[in-house]
């Protein structure tokens, strides 16, 4: 697995920019963040990730990077026949990179002093984190109360460029035979297929959630990450939610095999 991570750790490095376009509820929870954070701030950070992404010299061509991750995500098909396991599968590749790509962050944007809240947290992943890896910036919207949750708004995901999923890859389906050659569909009357639980939909970009998840565990901040939505599966909007679980002690991670 490690020979893949560093395949597809160096696809991740780039890609081609594209500006972020918030739809009008979108833009009012980023003006309601910004607002919060200081709009100077958040000026500020875009401003970084600008120029971050203009001055990268190791960019590679935007479909070459899609191809490249869209070849992983159906070897994995094959290889697991099960799209709950190929959604563990990228998580935990996704965080083994996260755990090495925020030394890169770290050096590149030199944010060496913690954040002041999670909010600002927030707004240096969409303005400055994002834009130096993938050039996007998602749209930060949906704070909950206590402010220790939100979304990160994906109108552009390069991931997913030129591709159409399945129609089992959409619901809750075992992968066909036209999704992976190697599968094959459980029994109605078998009774371990009875009792076994529903499978998941594909998490097609569920890379992008371990990718977060190791480095802000690096910079001691525990959280979840999950696609709520997905305009691969039909839905509207792409949406990545984002959970802060609780702040780490000073303790190095031991890494996912």
């Amino acid at each position: 697995m490690s020979a893949i991570q560093q395949q597809v750790g160096a696809a991740g490095s780039a890609t081609s920019g594209a500006a972020s376009v918030s739809s009008a509820s979108a833009s009012t929870s980023a003006t309601a963040t910004s607002a919060g954070l200081g709009a100077a701030r958040t000026a500020k950070l875009r401003q970084m990730g600008d120029e971050l992404w203009k001055t990268r010299s190791d960019k590679i061509n935007a479909e070459l990077f899609a191809l490249t991750y869209g070849s992983l995500v159906a070897q994995l098909v094959k290889d697991y026949e099960d799209y709950g396991e190929v959604n563990k599968q990228l998580e935990k590749m996704g965080y083994n990179i996260g755990v090495r790509l925020i030394e890169d962050f770290l050096a590149r944007s030199g944010l060496l002093g913690r954040c002041s809240d999670f909010r600002e947290t927030a707004e240096v992943i969409s303005k400055v984190g994002f834009k130096m890896f993938l050039g996007i910036s998602p749209t930060v919207a949906n704070w909950s109360a206590d402010s220790k949750e939100f979304s990160l708004l994906l109108d552009d995901n390069p991931l997913a460029e030129f591709v159409e999923l399945p129609e089992d890859a959409t619901t809750a389906a075992a992968p066909s035979s036209s999704s992976a050659s190697l599968s094959t569909s459980p029994s109605a009357t078998d009774p371990a297929a009875a009792a076994a639980p529903p499978p998941t939909p594909l998490a097609y970009s569920n890379l992008l959630c371990g990718v977060l998840r190791g480095a802000l565990e690096m910079v001691l901040l525990q959280v979840e990450c999950t696609f709520v939505s997905d305009q691969l599966r039909g839905d509207d909007t792409t949406e990545l939610r984002v959970r802060l679980v609780r702040f780490l002690d000073e303790e190095v991670p031991q890494g996912e095999d």
